[in-house]
C-alpha cells in the first residue's frame, strides 16, 4: 500500500480491541495550483518569514508556538506542554455509543478517513466489528486526536472496511435560525407543491460520481491547454435571459409538459423566487450516498 497513515492506534469496543490506521480519504488529484508571479520579470514571488518588530528574516524550523493571552503578549508552549495535554484518544479509538445515521445532520460532517487494519494482528476482531456495525445499521461515535486536536468521529461500514467522518462541534457552526429568520412558515400552495413533486419524481435517478465533477476547473484546464498551444479561446455560451417574469404555476406545468421554455424569474405572490431552470437543476440531484454498506 503506497498511502501513508495519518494516525495509528487501537479501535476498542468495551474490552475488545484491534490495531488500526487512518488514511485520508481525500488525495491530491492533480488539482490546479497557481503561484504568485511578478508580471514585470515573470519570476515566482518568494514569501519570506520575518520578525514583525525587527524585520529580521527567520527560518520556519526555528519558530515556536505561542498563545496570545492579551494584545501582543504571548505565552510560549514547547513539545512537553503539548505532550502533557495528550488524552486517551491520542492512541485509542474508544467507541462510546451507537446512533442512527439519520440523527446526524449533514452539516456536521467534515473530513473522511479510511480506517483499515494495521497489520494482521487483531484482523479477526476488525472483521467482527465491521460485520456487527454493518448489521446494526448504526454509526459508532468515538474520539481521536488528529493534528493535536481531539475530534469526534462517526464510524460506518464502507465496502469491505470502515470509514470515519470527523464531526464539527456545535460551536463550530453558525446557527441557521438567524439565516432562516425571515423565511415565512406558511404552507405553500398544495397544487404547486404537487406539481413540483411530480417534477422531482420524473427527474429522480441513481447517483453517479460524475454528477459532482468540478465543471469550472475542467473549463479552466481547457483554457490553460488552449493557451499553451497558442490557440484562441472560444467564449462560453451566453447565459440564458432571466429577465422574463412568468407565472409559477405556468412554469411548473410547462416543465412537466416537457416543453422547452426559457428560464425565468418566478413571482409567487409578490416575492420573487428561484427560476424554473434552477428548480430543475436542483431537482436533478441524485439519491444521497448510502451509509453503512450492504446489510448482511
Amino acid at each position: 500500500m503506497d498511502a501513508r497513515p495519518i494516525w495509528r492506534g487501537q479501535l476498542r469496543l468495551a474490552l475488545v480491541s484491534c490495531p488500526i490506521a487512518f488514511y485520508s480519504a481525500r488525495h491530491d488529484r492533480g488539482s490546479l495550483h497557481f503561484h504568485m508571479i511578478n508580471p514585470d520579470t515573470g519570476n515566482r514571488v518568494r514569501l519570506i518569514t520575518r520578525d514583525a518588530e525587527t524585520d529580521k528574516e527567520l527560518s520556519r524550523g526555528d519558530l515556536v508556538k505561542g498563545y496570545e493571552f492579551k494584545k501582543d503578549h504571548y505565552l510560549i508552549l514547547d513539545d512537553e506542554d503539548f505532550e502533557a495535554a495528550k488524552v486517551e484518544s491520542s492512541s485509542v479509538l474508544m467507541v462510546e455509543k451507537f446512533v442512527d445515521p439519520g440523527s446526524i445532520e449533514p452539516i456536521y460532517f467534515d473530513s473522511s478517513y479510511f480506517v483499515a487494519p494495521d497489520g494482521d494482528a487483531g484482523l479477526d476482531v476488525y472483521l467482527v466489528l465491521r460485520e456487527a456495525i454493518s448489521r446494526s445499521g448504526k454509526m459508532a461515535l468515538s474520539r481521536v486526536v488528529i493534528a493535536q486536536r481531539e475530534r469526534v468521529v462517526a464510524l460506518e461500514v464502507l465496502a469491505s472496511g470502515l470509514v470515519a467522518h470527523t464531526l464539527h462541534e456545535a460551536s463550530d457552526l453558525r446557527s441557521y435560525d438567524e439565516i432562516f429568520a425571515d423565511i415565512p412558515t406558511t404552507k405553500a400552495d398544495p397544487q404547486m407543491v404537487k406539481l413540483a413533486m411530480q417534477l422531482i419524481d420524473r427527474q429522480t435517478a441513481e447517483y453517479d460520481p460524475t454528477d459532482i465533477e468540478d465543471r469550472y476547473e475542467a473549463r479552466l484546464r481547457a483554457i490553460i491547454d488552449t493557451k499553451l498551444k497558442g490557440e484562441g479561446i472560444e467564449p462560453e455560451e451566453d447565459e440564458p435571459d432571466t429577465g422574463n417574469v412568468i407565472d409559477l404555476m405556468s412554469a411548473l406545468k410547462k416543465s412537466l409538459g416537457g416543453k422547452a421554455s426559457a428560464p425565468a424569474k418566478i413571482i409567487a405572490g409578490k416575492a420573487p423566487a428561484k427560476s424554473a431552470s434552477a428548480g430543475k437543476k436542483s431537482a436533478a440531484a441524485a439519491k444521497p450516498l448510502k451509509r453503512g454498506g450492504a446489510k448482511t
